[in-house]
């Protein structure tokens, strides 16, 4: 019991938790082990998805079917995304956590100095890097997801399935799964450190407004994930308890490092078994990560709301649907690790000038808190995302999902005739599936 991953975790959970109650400022020396964890992560991250997008194009039998799979994708992401804003926009006017603050002479917090002025000029220009090797020198994940499909797309249209450079695509992505392997014993000890540096800097000293707005965000992302996905699980036909069953540890580890990129490397590897064929995962999980941050939504919408009441600023509807509006843009792209949402939040404030941007400093101190059910609310929208569009592509195998759940799909309503007997996009997905279970 104990050599499992997840009870691991959930044990460094615990001597965190205790930790950082009993000696709270050894708890915060424990913290560079949580960032350590992440920042070997965050090293591999860029050729990561590079790798998984790049192997999965390349399998494409037909080019035309990634057109529409980047189509279908967007959409998905797009509705859920706006749906997940819209709730966290009703849970802050109805509940009002910041009301009777009256913080109306914040300072400007230097977590805010620097943020850049977006607009969507900006972030389309932004996806674009000024070399290839600046893509993954910045590990901006946009700009690696453009540089990731423009080489899968040449190399299926240049190279056939024996070429070299194909082959070696796939051992490079072997080799990786590897290093990631190594790097995933150490999750215990990741967890650790940044769940005892959160509980011991801010586990008894929150105060009661900032108590009521991390209630309500938990609220509004558990609110989402229980109707809005739900439903999604509804229509495709799938069990949502059985598939938050199947990706139970990436949850544990989420939910002890804040980060949702500690789960790519075994959502990809799981999301395979279940009967999504490889080209939908290679697409939709990575691209996922920046267009489809469900959890950072809810934030977003959650926090300017927050920041309007608690700073008495006045924000009508029509305000709040023009940042509903830009938030569309700038909740997207980014890093999914603790503190990528806060400065995306920056950026947003500086950008329409409406807030002000002291406010900002009310919610450095529980962003940690926050960061946790936002990166979980982020992981299982991508998961479900993967599910969907598979199904939604007729890239599905029902059997694979039964043999590895015990669970039969039912059918799915996204298609007017599904026969749960579903083609794969990729020409060897399963072959490419079983050299990946190999390297674990």
């Amino acid at each position: 019991m104990l050599k499992k991953l997840h009870v691991q975790v959930i044990i460094a959970i615990i001597a965190a938790i205790i930790l950082g109650l009993v000696s709270p400022e050894w708890a915060k020396a424990m913290k560079p082990l949580g960032q350590a964890f992440i920042a070997l992560l965050k090293m591999l991250l860029a050729p990561l998805i590079f790798l998984t997008l790049v192997h999965g194009l390349t399998h494409i039998k037909d080019m035309k079917k990634l057109g529409r799979l980047g189509v279908k994708s967007l959409i998905y992401f797009e509705v859920l995304t706006t749906v997940a804003m819209l709730i966290g926009f009703v849970f802050v006017n109805v509940l009002q956590p910041g009301s009777g603050l009256h913080a109306t002479d914040l300072a400007e917090p230097d977590a805010a100095k620097g943020s850049a002025t977006l607009s969507a000029v900006d972030f389309f220009l932004n996806m674009i890097p000024h070399t290839i090797v600046d893509a993954f020198a910045t590990g901006n994940v946009l700009q690696v997801l453009v540089v990731s499909i423009l080489a899968g797309m040449a190399i299926n249209l240049c190279c056939g399935p024996d070429s070299v450079i194909v082959k070696g695509i796939d051992e490079a992505q072997t080799i990786l799964f590897k290093m990631l392997g190594f790097i995933m014993k150490l999750a215990p000890l990741g967890a650790f450190g940044a769940m005892s540096a959160a509980i011991g800097s801010y586990g008894g000293e929150t105060l009661i407004y900032l108590m009521k707005l991390i209630g309500v965000f938990y609220a509004a992302c558990f609110f989402f994930m229980v109707f809005a996905l739900g439903a999604v699980t509804w229509i495709i036909g799938l069990p949502f308890l059985t598939i938050l069953k199947v990706i139970r540890d990436e949850i544990l580890l989420v939910f002890g490092t804040a980060s949702g990129e500690v789960a790519f490397p075994k959502l990809i590897e799981k999301l395979k078994k279940t009967g999504c064929d490889e080209a939908v995962v290679g697409f939709v999980l990575p691209t996922g990560y920046s267009f489809n941050l469900d959890g950072t939504a809810l934030y977003m919408a959650i926090a300017v709301g927050f920041i309007a009441q608690a700073t008495d600023t006045p924000l009508s509807l029509i305000d709040q649907l023009v940042l509903l509006a830009i938030l569309s843009f700038t909740s997207k792209g980014g890093t999914t690790v603790a503190g990528g949402a806060f400065i995306k939040l920056a950026a947003t404030l500086q950008s329409v000038k409406t807030l002000p941007l002291g406010g900002l400093g009310l919610l450095f101190g529980v962003d940690r808190i926050m960061a946790t059910i936002m990166a979980i609310t982020n992981i299982i929208g991508n998961t479900l995302a993967v599910y969907a569009v598979a199904r939604w592509e007729n890239a599905f195998d029902a059997d694979a999902f039964e043999k590895q759940t015990g669970k039969r799909p039912k059918r799915s309503l996204l298609r007017a005739k599904d026969s749960l007997v579903e083609t794969p996009l990729a020409s060897d997905s399963n072959q490419s599936s079983q050299v990946l279970d190999k390297s674990h």
